[in-house]
């Protein structure tokens, strides 16, 4: 997200984060269907993240349907607006361009941008992102290769090396740093993440001075530089899945643990995850409860997690450069003894 955004004067770039929740990109003056139209930046999609979204005539799931979308479906969103009052956590439906409006729960908001892939990594390798809507990643570096994995928009990764197929198309060789294994992926689908977004926000502020606030009742994280509160976003907490409860635990934490990618898995397939490249963690507990980006769901402001703090990428990589400690832009992880203070409420 630029900092540069053009918001209308009656709303504060502070109001417009917490409406949004990172996912739109500006407010703007037209109306469709009788209701505020959310303007979104010309070149963005949505990839379906469920089973399957059905594509409704009018931004409510009691109107008439025109379509069904698959998971890994990719379509050119035209806009957005404020929906039917259920569910109420989230009224958000997308325009899907040439067919109709689909709830922007299961829709990630994604883009294609393709990159020109690097000649070389340094030996400690590079941290990339994912800036296409998802790339197959593979055992070996070429196309009949079975499947190894399938990468997401704005997952990150640790690139240590460089391949060519037998067509000289470059593969970059991806490091997993659960399993210890490597993959190879199509480097066009990776760009490095910029100096830029991983430069430390208000650095001059003391770390005693920076708290964070987890609202678990209303699914909000709120940020504060003293009494000053600087950013806030919905999130998604922990919830129940069955018989098992995976509440996010409430008390005084420290982000005293960060890494700026990680393969986060755990159960089956019944009640578990496996979900690579998660990006911008910043842990809060020793069991692994952290803030992370997510970008299996986009249907902030209700419990939904195994007891993290999901939050979308922009949000996560903003919370990752504002808390204590810093990461170096060269390592895959910092694990301290301090870090900005957290307090976890109902």
């Amino acid at each position: 997200m630029s900092d540069t955004l053009e918001l209308p004067d009656h709303l504060s770039r502070r109001e417009f984060l917490r409406l949004s929740g990172m996912s739109l990109l500006g407010l703007g003056a037209p109306v469709h269907w009788a209701r505020p139209k959310l303007e979104v930046e010309h070149g963005l999609f949505g990839r379906v993240t469920d089973p399957t979204v059905i594509v409704y005539r009018e931004p409510s799931f009691a109107g008439s349907t025109v379509k069904t979308l698959w998971r890994d479906d990719v379509v050119p969103i035209a806009g957005a607006l404020m929906g039917d009052q259920v569910p109420a956590h989230n009224r958000i439906w997308y325009e899907i361009e040439g067919l109709g409006y689909a709830h922007s729960s299961a829709l990630q908001p994604v883009r294609d941008e393709p990159n020109l892939p690097l000649e070389s990594v340094s030996p400690n390798g590079a941290l990339m992102e994912v800036t296409v809507p998802y790339v197959d990643a593979h055992w070996k570096p070429r196309e009949d290769s079975e499947k190894a994995y399938r990468f997401y928009y704005s997952c990150t990764f640790w690139v240590v090396g460089i391949s060519r197929d037998v067509k000289l198309q470059k593969w970059y060789l991806l490091f997993d740093d659960k399993y210890d294994y490597h993959y190879f992926a199509r480097a066009e689908a990776f760009r490095p993440v910029p100096v830029t977004q991983l430069i430390p926000i208000s650095p001059e502020v003391p770390h005693k001075d920076k708290r964070i606030q987890v609202d678990l009742t209303n699914q909000w994280v709120h940020c504060f530089e003293g009494s000053q509160q600087v950013f806030s976003t919905k999130v998604s907490t922990g919830r129940k899945f069955g018989e098992a409860a995976y509440w996010t635990p409430e008390g005084d934490f420290l982000t005293f643990r960060k890494r700026p990618s990680r393969h986060m898995s755990a159960g089956n397939l019944a009640s578990g995850y496996d979900l690579p490249g998660v990006p911008w963690v910043v842990y809060i507990t020793e069991d692994g409860v952290s803030f992370h980006g997510t970008y299996w769901h986009n249907d902030y402001g209700a419990p939904r997690s195994h007891g993290c703090i999901n939050m979308t990428p922009e949000a996560a990589r903003w919370l990752y450069r504002w808390t204590y400690p810093v990461v170096p832009r060269d390592e895959m992880e910092i694990w301290v003894s301090y870090g900005t203070s957290v307090r976890v409420h109902i």
